[in-house]
């Protein structure tokens, strides 16, 4: 199968799962303390007879949070501690990790310019 097709399907598959998370589980707790599964109906302010719902945004607000806590501690937690465990197995201290290479020949431009210039060297900035 593809990359491009696997990563679209599991993309899609931790996707309904999450949704699942929000709706099932996350969203009926939110109702049980607050009263209502949803805050669409929440700060309806009425225009010339319009209907203004703040309500609609702070559903959307609170979902994307829920979803951005999710994804977090779900898949970001564990791959950082899966990388530092395996750092820590072949004895790589990220202290230690070597410079990119452009980022070497950078700072050695701007050595160079600086002690043209007779200015600071190594280190600092100037603006």
């Amino acid at each position: 199968m593809r990359r491009t097709t696997r990563s679209t399907l599991y993309r899609a598959a931790f996707g309904k799962i999450v949704n699942a998370l929000v709706e099932a589980v996350l969203m009926p707790l939110i109702a049980a303390a607050v009263g209502s599964p949803n805050f669409d109906s929440f700060a309806v302010l009425t225009v010339n007879g319009n209907d203004v719902k703040f309500g609609v945004l702070l559903t959307a607000i609170v979902n994307f949070l829920l979803i951005a806590a999710a994804v977090y501690f779900a898949i970001v937690m564990p791959m950082n501690k899966m990388i530092e465990a395996r750092n820590r197995r072949l004895g790589i201290d990220p202290a230690e990790e070597e410079v990119a290479a452009d980022v070497a020949v950078l700072t050695e431009i701007r050595d160079l310019l600086a002690e043209r210039r007779g200015g600071p060297t190594s280190g600092t900035t100037a603006l």
